[in-house]
């Protein structure tokens, strides 16, 4: 294999996770027109946004045995283009049925696609011998903006979904399937074409693999606070008006993006115990901000150092099971992203009932608490392979620039 081609195979999983942040900001910005177009009832919608990681999760335990059989390329080359189908799916629906089908299909595949594209990215990194795995939450990052973005000028012109979403998936599924034949593997840097991956590996510890699982659910229940609780927060607590409540949200997704931008180059200075560390403390004093703030614009202020924060943790948690099991590395990576489905199960509820129960200035300090938690699990991301036969041990590096 050419260092060339390990550099294209990165380009084009950057656009994977670019194109994938663009599909799920035009999913849930969009949730009260998908309500509305359906007929959707107050109390079943939660039922509905539950469906999705619930499946999500059972697509990420499906691709964990897929990928024994096939290279996770081949799961993403395929999932992608499910995903986007699936949005338009759901915009082009008109029955109840319809509309459970198509989230339903998101689900499953989103949860392929999720676990195949950080098992990619995990081996890559390995390849490179160095952190790059930051970089590609940025091009989620990024498309998460440009998908909100889209949304927002959706609503602003009173499209229709279908509408909406056609042109997107017009130039993106095209877009995706092309840069899917630049795909490397990059356990086949270590290994021949027919070697599968681990083998002479012991199985992966879920011992050893649970502190890095209880990080990804908090990480995760800090973020689907940010997402679904800001603009009510803003709004209903600190008094904003509601156009100035929509700005945390995009705040926190720039600000996500600058952290993970650069947050690569901390990782190769000061080593991901560190950074982990670090974006904890930051994330944690950013939830403690908000719960004392006075006026919108000190939220505010905290959101963005939630933002910066948190934006760490998820890919370097991916990253630490990687280190960890690197002779069973996709395994680790598919049992691990079930938790990301978890957090985000747990995070709302948990956030709206102690609002509602308590206050919603208290409810956050229960966010900030587990993510300060990081702290007691940051040793892991640090932590030496588990040992393997077979001479799996050390990861091999190829010299890509």
């Amino acid at each position: 294999m050419t260092d060339a081609r390990v550099r294209h195979g990165r380009a084009s999983l950057a656009l994977s996770f670019f194109v994938q942040g663009v599909t799920f900001a035009l999913l849930v910005t969009r949730i009260p027109a998908i309500q509305d177009r359906y007929g959707i009832s107050n109390g079943l919608l939660p039922v509905f946004l539950a469906a999705v990681p619930i499946l999500a999760g059972a697509g990420s335990v499906v691709t964990e045995k897929v990928v024994a059989r096939m290279r996770p390329g081949s799961v993403l080359r395929w999932a992608q283009p499910v995903v986007l189908l699936a949005l338009l799916g759901v915009g082009a629906g008109s029955a109840l049925w319809e509309a459970a089908l198509a989230l339903g299909v998101f689900g499953l595949a989103v949860g392929a696609l999720d676990a195949s594209m950080n098992m990619m990215g995990v081996s890559l990194q390995r390849a490179y011998g160095r952190s790059i795995m930051l970089g590609f939450h940025a091009a989620y990052s990024l498309g998460g903006i440009a998908g909100a973005s889209m949304a927002w000028a959706g609503a602003h012109w009173d499209l229709s979904l279908l509408v909406s979403y056609l042109p997107t998936v017009a130039v993106l599924l095209p877009v995706a399937f092309i840069g899917s034949r630049w795909y490397v593997d990059g356990a086949s840097v270590e290994q021949g074409p027919g070697e599968a991956q681990g083998k002479g590996a012991t199985s992966v510890s879920f011992t050893l693999l649970m502190p890095l699982c209880l990080v990804m659910s908090f990480a995760y229940i800090g973020d689907s606070t940010v997402s679904n609780w800001s603009a009510k927060y803003l709004q209903d607590v600190l008094g904003s008006s509601e156009q100035l409540s929509t700005v945390p949200y995009n705040v926190y997704m720039v600000t996500t993006l600058l952290g993970r931008a650069v947050g690569d180059f901390g990782v190769r200075r000061f080593g991901a115990v560190a950074v982990v560390r670090f974006g904890s403390v930051l994330a944690a004093t950013g939830f403690g901000v908000v719960a004392v703030a006075g006026g919108a614009w000190v939220g505010m202020l905290g959101f963005t150092l939630l933002g910066l924060g948190l934006c760490v943790i998820v890919p370097q948690t991916f990253a630490a099971a990687g280190r960890m099991f690197p002779g069973a590395s996709d395994t680790a990576v598919a049992r691990l992203n079930v938790f990301n489905y978890v957090g985000f199960l747990v995070g709302s509820p948990l956030v709206g009932a102690l609002g509602d129960a308590w206050s919603y200035r208290g409810a956050m300090l229960v966010p900030m608490v587990l993510v300060l938690a990081t702290l007691v699990y940051a040793k892991s991301f640090g932590a030496e392979p588990a040992r393997y036969g077979g001479g799996h041990d050390r990861p091999h590096t190829v010299d890509v620039g």
